[in-house]
């Protein structure tokens, strides 16, 4: 294995870690609706839990309220109960067919709360990319006792991934401020 191995292994798993970053970023509730808030909502269907959006259309109704259409008609209580109970703090209507999910407004504090939240994620996404850089390099000085390379192909690849690691840790800090001036949009 040479260090152009490790340098792509360290960034596809770098990169891993990035779209973590996103996915949980996206379960962080803004004031707005977004289908993705309830991407974590789980349903009994036919005695297995399976995800809501496998059983049913989400879409958006206004920019504060979130449709569920369920694909069977007796599935409407069973949405509701789930998403009811689960953690996310929402309080579900039926009208008919369709269930309308209002998301509420958020309160200044709420906001201050869930921007440490993002904070924290964006923290842990750091540590992450840093453990990673810390493995290749590790890999590197393998490689360099095993003498399969050379003294200047280790120095250049720990350039390598250091650069990378910057390039990881700005692309963190911008979705970081990204969703957190979403957060403080009233």
């Amino acid at each position: 294995m040479e260090f152009a191995d490790i340098k792509k292994n360290a960034e596809q798993k770098m990169q891993q870690s990035l779209e973590a970053l996103k996915n949980a970023l996206g379960r962080v509730r803004t004031g707005r609706a977004n289908p993705a808030l309830l991407d974590v909502v789980h349903v009994d269907y036919y005695g297995s839990m399976v995800p809501l959006s496998q059983v049913a259309n989400l879409s958006l109704l206004d920019a504060r309220t979130i449709g569920v259409s369920p694909w069977e008609k007796g599935l409407g209580a069973k949405i509701e109960k789930a998403i009811r109970e689960s953690d996310l703090g929402l309080n579900p209507a039926s009208q008919g067919d369709l269930i309308r999910v209002p998301i509420p407004a958020m309160t200044e504090e709420r906001r201050k709360e869930l921007t440490k939240v993002v904070r924290g994620e964006g923290e842990n996404a750091k540590i992450a990319v840093r453990n990673l850089r810390r493995d290749a390099n590790e890999h590197a000085k393998k490689l360099l006792k095993d003498k399969l390379i050379s003294e200047d192909d280790d120095r250049r690849s720990q350039d390598e991934v250091q650069k990378l690691t910057d390039r990881m840790i700005a692309e963190i800090d911008k979705l970081i401020a990204a969703k957190e001036q979403d957060l403080m949009v009233i």
